[in-house]
């Protein structure tokens, strides 16, 4: 029977074999052996098979333990995708092949080169050879001959030597989110938070997907070879990154606190190691399931059957993400913890010698003494924030390999090692945003709006800013929800290996919840934001729901589910490319344009009237901005002044006392640089004629009559018939609303 030519395969052939995937070399091979029926009475320990269709020769090299004596017939079958291709019956008498005629109980090798005639190749489908990741397998069914009963059944999975698993993709997309990053660091230096704000939002969404493609590789779900093959691409993210020293620094580390390491990869000469895939047919599946159950392949450890044949290791989920690339089971958590610990390391060399460096450049006079102001002032701080970002970046990494820790426990003090440190996370992260949210509430209370207190404060917005800055004003607590969606997501992965569809269930949940929560709360800073996250929401939804169709829940054909397989590859790949574009594109415009910021609308939470002044704005503008924050020019000069992260010293819970104390000290500070007249009253908060404190005056209007742009970017004018003054008190009337209660969710 042919394989099926049907248009749809033409055309996904037809893609994948424009990719650079493709080479010129045609082959189809096999290296892993495997039972495919119960009491089968023949396994390999050694299994390489070579089809080179080019040179019509079939290369083979065998080491199998049998428990057949007699003479046999073999019947051959090639499954591609769930359509048997191919149908040959062979009789190894015929052939001449030794040890199989007869065969005989005890060890059998077998290496030889057979050549293929002319019929059998036409019988194979050209595009075997072209599509990446072939979704294929031989079974070979050992029959006795004069019976024609099977008494053995064995089968290996088919690669034709393209995969979409490379090396160059991992790079590029780490590399790229990394840019990220930096260009947000860099422009956020030089001034230009608008910009920051939004690059690294995206860049963080960015890393955010990637994780999302690594965790549905890690589930327990039989996947197709190209999503396997696919999600490994993202595996970087999760630590997965095999070094050779590392490996023997966690195997030493692991024997030395009292663990056993395993040694799948070391012995396999002697162990078959199955790659858990889609199975293509309902007894088989039925068979390996009783198969695992029966000799308890599923664990760590690797075991020989009952009927003293080769050891077989079935390995699926986190370890199949490990052992793919390279890395031994009982390692797989000390890597990505120590990757963890490795890039915290490197990050904070990188935040000192870049304050060295700045302050050498400055002293030098190769660079101006307001550049990298606000960092070379407060490095610390920033240090502090840059650190808070990194537990948010690796939260969901680490909340996988913690939990999935507890379940394997590779040794005692590996299992003490991920209690404290994902504990030590979730502490971190629930004070961060317990932090955020009274901040937020006080500013509320105070100013109308949560953006005043969240952005006046350069300490705050440096330490906690992390947790708010890539959403509005309003939506200042979607950490929390974010956070619980990572830390279930992470758990269901780590902690229901041993049910796959329990998995899928629980991600198809979870990102529909996430997809219609951002759809109708559209809580990021403004529309092209939301719209790039929704869009990420979108397809990790639709990525999930795939995942449950991968399971074989719904008793789909074995054909629909290849070709949802191949379309869960176009479209990760497409909206991989696309994302990693506009990321490109906006750390390449931010980095080498004069005024980036010019790319970006104003928020509407008003957050740039609240951010401390910047040098390039004029001295009259500045001492407006400055006044309505309550912080002096100089930022950190005056910090403790303009310091309101702390409960107990902050003059947005202090008294009125301390408050008009504060207002008199910033207004001898001015001195004569402060521009005179009723702009000198944006303060705060300050008495009325009945001594109740009231929100701050608004600064639209200037005594000339003239319009300005605010500090904020919003135009400003100032008609002098609104100020009227009372004795020794002077007071201003306003029309409208004010700008402390301007902005997204307050329009209405």
């Amino acid at each position: 029977m042919r394989f099926s030519t049907s248009p749809a395969t033409y055309v996904i052939a037809s893609l994948l074999a424009f990719s650079p995937f493709s080479s010129a070399l045609r082959m189809i091979e096999s290296s892993s052996l495997t039972p495919c029926q119960a009491n089968s009475s023949f396994s390999a320990t050694l299994f390489n098979v070579l089809f080179t269709p080019d040179n019509k020769t079939l290369f083979f090299n065998i080491v199998g333990v049998s428990s057949i004596t007699g003479n046999v017939t073999a019947e051959l079958l090639v499954i591609a995708y769930g359509y048997q291709a191919l149908k040959e019956e062979l009789n190894p008498c015929a052939l001449g092949w030794q040890g199989l005629c007869p065969m005989n109980t005890g060890q059998i090798r077998l290496e030889s080169n057979i050549p293929i005639s002319d019929d059998v190749l036409q019988k194979v489908p050209g595009i075997t050879y072209t599509i990446p990741d072939l979704d294929g397998k031989v079974q070979v069914f050992i029959k006795d001959a004069n019976t024609g009963v099977s008494v053995a059944c064995v089968e290996a999975e088919l690669s034709n030597g393209k995969t979409v698993n490379q090396k160059g993709v991992g790079w590029a997309t780490a590399v790229i989110a990394g840019l990220g990053l930096i260009a947000s660091a860099i422009t956020s230096g030089l001034g230009h938070s608008n910009t920051a704000a939004h690059i690294a939002a995206n860049a963080l969404s960015l890393f955010g997907y990637f994780q999302g493609q690594a965790l549905m590789g890690m589930t327990a779900v039989p996947l197709p070879p190209i999503v396997a093959s696919w999600t490994q691409n993202f595996q970087w993210s999760m630590g997965i990154i095999r070094i050779g020293f590392l490996q023997s620094i966690a195997t030493w580390y692991q024997r030395a606190t009292g663990g056993t390491p395993s040694s799948v990869l070391s012995d396999l000469a002697t162990t078959s190691v199955s790659v858990q895939k889609r199975s293509l047919d309902v007894l088989n599946k039925l068979y390996m399931r009783a198969y695992h159950q029966l000799h308890g392949l599923t664990g760590r450890a690797t075991g020989a059957p009952a009927t003293g044949t080769a050891a077989v290791t079935v390995i699926h989920g986190i370890k199949r993400v490990g052992f793919t690339a390279g890395i031994e089971l009982t390692n797989i958590f000390l890597t990505g913890y120590a990757f963890f610990v490795i890039f915290t390391v490197f990050v904070i060399l990188v935040v000192v010698i870049f304050k060295l460096v700045c302050e050498g450049l400055v002293r030098a006079g190769r660079l101006k003494g307001d550049k990298f102001q606000d960092f070379r002032n407060g490095w610390t701080t920033v240090l502090k924030g840059i650190l808070f970002r990194i537990v948010l970046i690796s939260f969901t990494q680490m909340v996988v390999l913690c939990f999935w820790e507890l379940t394997v426990r590779d040794s005692g003090a590996e299992v003490v090692l991920a209690i404290f440190t994902i504990f030590t996370m979730l502490c971190i992260l629930v004070w961060a945003s317990s932090k955020v949210i009274r901040l937020a509430r006080r500013s509320i209370a105070m100013h109308k709006n949560p953006a005043y207190i969240l952005y006046s404060d350069p300490v705050s917005l440096n330490k906690w800013g992390f947790l708010y800055v890539q959403y509005k004003a309003t939506a200042y607590y979607f950490v929390v929800p974010v956070l619980c969606y990572l830390l279930a997501k992470g758990m269901f992965v780590a902690l229901s290996q041993g049910s796959a569809v329990v998995q899928a269930i629980a991600l198809v949940i979870l990102d529909a919840v996430l997809l219609i929560v951002v759809c109708i709360i559209r809580p990021y800073m403004d529309k092209k934001t939301n719209a790039f996250n929704i869009a990420i929401c979108i397809v990790n939804f639709i990525s999930a729901v795939f995942l449950l169709i991968f399971t074989d829940i719904f008793n789909q054909p074995a054909i629909v589910t290849g070709i949802i397989g191949i379309i869960f590859f176009l479209l990760n790949v497409v909206f991989s490319f696309v994302l990693l574009l506009m990321v490109l594109i906006s750390s390449i415009i931010a980095m080498f344009s004069k005024n980036p910021d010019t790319r970006y609308q104003p928020m509407r939470d008003d957050r740039g009237s609240f951010i401390k002044s910047q040098s390039q704005l004029t001295t009259e503008l500045d001492a407006l901005g400055a006044t309505a924050r309550g912080e002096e020019k100089a930022g950190y000069r005056n910090a403790k002044a303009a310091r309101i992260e702390d409960d107990d010293d902050s003059w947005s819970s202090g008294s009125l006392e301390r408050q008009q104390q504060q207002q008199q000290q910033q207004q001898q500070n001015r001195g004569a640089n402060a521009p005179r007249g009723p702009s000198d009253l944006s303060v705060p908060t300050y008495p009325n004629d009945s001594g109740a404190l009231h929100g701050p005056p608004s600064y639209r209007d200037s005594p000339s009559g003239t319009s300005s742009p605010a500090p904020g970017g919003r135009a400003a004018s100032v008609r002098s018939d609104r100020f009227r003054t009372q004795g020794p008190t002077t007071t201003t009337t306003t029309t409208g609303p004010s700008p402390w209660q301007r902005g997204a969710g307050y329009e209405h």
